[in-house]
């Protein structure tokens, strides 16, 4: 897992024993021109030394803040801001990997199995949903299927299709229900040392959502007890959801990690996009976190890992 300190054989076989580096000296006391190929060669070796991949922790483990601004659901033209604690935890392994609320495993040069979970804070004292019970939080969580379309031989840069699935549950944290599925394929493409920026990751994501009937319902349902002149009972089928851009930059420095990210949701062309509670065909929402990295792991890696 841990590559050797040196980028290149070639610079071992470059770098001659000691006595022919004093006879090399001597000799250049007498004659005053290098050799071309020679010099080409030694600005490869300092070439491939600097280009060698910057080197992490196996792991790392912190805490820090985060806030952001959310709609109260997709489709609402209410938002609101909340400030969280941020969990940091990363395993940068050769087949394992976590980080950002994922864990993943490699299956091929190509193909990754990941495994993540996200989720939408509880929704309450909204406009359109006025005598209707409010919203509870959802947590997300499923797998995904990533297959990396392009990848060039630096490792720098990746662009994968991704076919996530996941669950969702919504829970007043004191009971929990099921509350229907998402499919949401999507491509993305990470840039690391985004606009020669070193250090700095981009993430760039563009999605389709796809929902089944329980969780349209759950969101934009309005059932005939809730009826006002202006919200009529609507009954949503499963089908398309929309879809959303979005884009995260993030940066690791020594001893803290920053990252923020925009996201773009439209609901045109849904299933449940004449619901009574659509009051916004598109959202903005976006977000700011800083955590400090406590812990970590001796036992270096290389960045791409």
């Amino acid at each position: 897992m841990q590559r050797d300190s040196n980028p290149s054989g070639l610079c071992l076989g470059l770098a001659p024993p000691l006595r022919t580096i004093r006879l090399a000296k001597s000799r250049r006391t007498r004659r005053k021109t290098v050799n071309p190929s020679r010099k080409g060669l030694v600005f490869l070796c300092l070439a491939a030394s600097l280009a060698r991949a910057d080197q992490f922790p196996l792991w790392e483990a912190g805490v820090g803040i985060g806030a952001t601004t959310l709609p109260h659901y997709r489709g609402s033209d209410q938002s609101r801001t909340w400030v969280l604690p941020v969990p940091y935890l990363v395993y940068r392994g050769e087949s394992l990997k976590l980080d950002d609320r994922r864990f993943r495993g490699v299956l091929g040069d190509k193909v990754e199995l990941e495994f993540s979970l996200s989720g939408s804070p509880p929704a309450k004292d909204n406009n359109a949903r006025r005598g209707m019970p409010d919203l509870d939080a959802t947590l997300e969580l499923g797998p995904s299927l990533n297959i990396a379309l392009f990848r060039p031989e630096n490792g720098m840069d990746k662009l994968e299709l991704r076919l996530p699935v996941r669950t969702v549950f919504s829970s007043d944290f004191s009971h929990v229900k099921q509350a229907g599925w998402i499919f949401q394929p999507n491509l993305s493409l990470d840039i690391k040392n985004a606009l020669g920026n070193r250090g700095w990751n981009l993430g760039l994501q563009s999605s389709l959502i796809y929902t089944d009937r329980r969780y349209n319902r759950y969101f934009y349902a309005v059932d005939p007890v809730f009826r006002m002149a202006d919200r009529p009972p609507f009954s949503p089928s499963g089908g398309y959801g929309g879809l959303n851009l979005l884009a995260a930059l993030s940066k690791r420095f020594p001893d803290f990690w920053v990252g923020a990210f925009a996201k773009w949701d439209s609901v045109g062309g849904a299933v449940f996009a004449d619901s009574p509670l659509i009051k916004a065909r598109s959202n903005l929402s976006g977000g700011f976190a800083i955590a400090w990295i406590l812990g970590a792991s001796t036992f270096k890696v290389d960045a791409e890992n």
